[in-house]
């Protein structure tokens, strides 16, 4: 079992920018990857970045130049930085964890919100 605590969710303008934090209970091994994803209302879940063991990152065609994925290894923690943020942002994000078995475990969510 991972346990993910997520942080870091609110309401901010047009253009404004937001840093998501998902702490994890424990830290990547080979073949795992942890990711953000996000739900809007009436849509499906979509995967809007992605971080390997290796460091590998990987991010959506949708907010690619505007948001950035990373890690702190010592805090088995990754972040999601949105910059430059839309109102089609707007969305549950929701930290991932799949391990090198394809197993996924999920944070509780946290609502972003961009709005004047």
């Amino acid at each position: 079992q991972v346990q993910l605590v997520e942080s870091g969710g609110g309401l901010v303008q047009p253009g404004g920018s937001l840093r998501l934090s998902c702490a994890a209970s424990r830290s990547l091994f080979s073949g795992d990857v942890m990711g953000w994803y996000r739900q809007a209302p009436g849509k499906q879940r979509e995967l809007v970045a992605g971080i390997t063991s290796g460091g590998s990152t990987s991010v959506a065609d949708s907010v690619k130049g505007r948001f950035t994925i990373s890690r702190d290894n010592a805090k088995n923690t990754v972040y999601l930085q949105m910059n430059s943020l839309k109102p089609e942002d707007t969305a549950v994000y929701y930290c991932n964890f799949r391990n090198s078995w394809s197993r996924d475990f999920w944070g509780q969510g946290t609502q972003v919100t961009v709005s004047s």
